[in-house]
């Protein structure tokens, strides 16, 4: 078992810290990780390969990894229940987790002393040698990556996807890599350096984790990091904020749900017909893609412009695209019952995805939606217009629930459910044939739910046991 250390019992990690120094010089020479979970459980196993010394700390008592960091990692240093200063001042460099803000006054405090802050993806862009596809967004990350690597996979391409969809990059580094497609984060970004992707997109910006920033701006200009060093820059002609952060870039690829320009990709209309277009050259129709929406339509033409700044061909691309159905818990297809549509967007964890969700299914007023969760100090204001003119009932769960009921207001009829079960009872109770019931709450999920995905399983599980 390691050394663990309760920093808020009567022990002193100062102490521990000076008795480490008095015993060994060199072995108070360690890196000090941040926040363990998924990430920094990674950060561990890629550090101790390398015989780095290691200490690890977490604010919380029992932390998502501890087991398994104890039972793997014997001679690890633990630090549980809170931030003691005289461990971060003792590092000689500092990791931090993505759920860590830099923002921490002991983080800070560290940095002003010179100590090195970096993240996960920073080590990971110091190790590799091969091109990456680097992908953020407010929304759609997931599934435009996980899109680039079945184009990649077609054209027999090595290319392996992870980052923030779910596995740390540290976790992807292979000898046998051809191309790496990471999402990335706006906490993965606070801090990178290193990274040189060959092409990098930011899909589009809407408020989110204003819980974590201090105003939308500043979550604006971290998501503006990622094109920092990129070669080839991939921008969304619709979104303004988006592409205001072109400039200085020589090179510059975009995209767009209307008429593209020479070199961009976007949408053109022939004999009536919606086409995939590369300037005013046609590549595929909309109608033989199997993802549903608008939103999803942009996410396509994302992932044709950063795969072809990638070097991935066109026509592997073209060929991964009519296969790939999208992920699941985004606006992901599920039953239909009674004439009545289920549709699962979980993964509508902002008003952002929850709007696009929305305005890509088209069925105007024939639409009953389900939201709420945890608001994430979200404003909720933007929903109003787009709910009042394509939903005719909204349900809402969760602890943050009267926020949006209060946007609402006037709007459309609101009714509280107690429980996916109990919201999936209520609209199938409410709905008519022809009628679409989307889940799509606009909400972190922790206050009910273990994730996104249990919440996304446990309304799945509902409408299946509905008659």
């Amino acid at each position: 078992m390691g050394v663990t250390v309760d920093t808020l019992s009567s022990i002193s990690v100062a102490a521990l810290v000076t008795a480490m120094v008095m015993k060994d010089r060199q072995k108070s020479e360690y890196i000090l990780v941040v926040g363990l979970g998924v990430t920094g459980l990674s950060v561990v196993r890629f550090l101790h390969a390398q015989n780095k010394n290691i200490v690890v700390i977490d604010s919380r008592n029992k932390p998502p990894g501890v087991e398994e960091l104890e039972a793997e990692f014997p001679d690890v240093t633990l630090c549980l229940g809170g931030f003691d200063e005289a461990v971060f001042m003792a590092a000689k460099k500092i990791i931090i987790s993505p759920g860590v803000s830099l923002h921490e006054p002991v983080i800070q405090h560290a940095i002003k002393q010179g100590v090195r802050v970096v993240g996960d993806i920073e080590l990971f862009a110091q190790q590799v040698n091969v091109p990456v596809i680097a992908v953020t967004g407010s929304n759609g990350k997931s599934t435009v990556i996980s899109l680039l690597g079945a184009m990649a996979q077609t054209a027999g391409i090595n290319a392996i996807v992870g980052g923030n969809i779910g596995v740390p990059a540290l976790q992807i580094i292979s000898s046998n890599a051809d191309l790496y497609i990471l999402e990335l984060s706006s906490f993965q970004l606070e801090s990178l350096h290193s990274l040189r992707p060959v092409a990098a997109a930011v899909l589009n910006i809407s408020p989110d984790h204003m819980d974590r920033y201090e105003s939308y701006e500043e979550y604006i200009r971290t998501k503006k990091h990622i094109y920092k060093k990129c070669k080839v820059a991939v921008i969304n002609r619709d979104d303004s904020r988006v592409s205001d952060m072109q400039a200085g870039h020589s090179l510059v690829s975009g995209f767009t749900l209307n008429e593209p320009e020479h070199g961009d990709y976007g949408i053109r209309k022939f004999n009536g017909e919606a086409w995939l277009c590369k300037g005013g050259k046609q590549l595929i129709t909309e109608k033989s893609l199997k993802m549903s929406g608008r939103h999803n339509i942009a996410n396509a033409l994302a992932a044709l412009a950063l795969g072809e700044a990638a070097n991935l061909p066109l026509s592997d691309m073209l060929i991964a695209l009519t296969k790939f159905t999208g992920l699941p818990h985004r606006t992901q297809w599920i039953a239909e019952k009674n004439h009545v549509t289920w549709v699962n967007d979980s993964k509508g964890t902002n008003v952002g995805a929850t709007l696009a969700a929305i305005n890509g299914l088209q069925a105007n007023n024939k639409l009953m939606l389900i939201a709420g969760g945890i608001a994430k100090n979200a404003d909720f204001m933007p929903l109003r217009s787009a709910v009042c003119e394509k939903v005719r009932t909204v349900i809402l769960i969760g602890k943050d629930a009267p926020q949006i009921e209060q946007v609402l207001q006037g709007c459309v009829p609101v009714f509280y459910a107690k429980d996916m079960q109990d919201a999936v009872n209520i609209a199938a109770d409410l709905s008519h044939p022809g009628d679409s019931v989307l889940l799509s709450p606009a909400c972190a999920s922790f206050d009910m739910f273990n994730s996104y995905e249990h919440r996304g399983e446990m309304f799945v599980e509902a409408v299946e046991d509905l008659q």
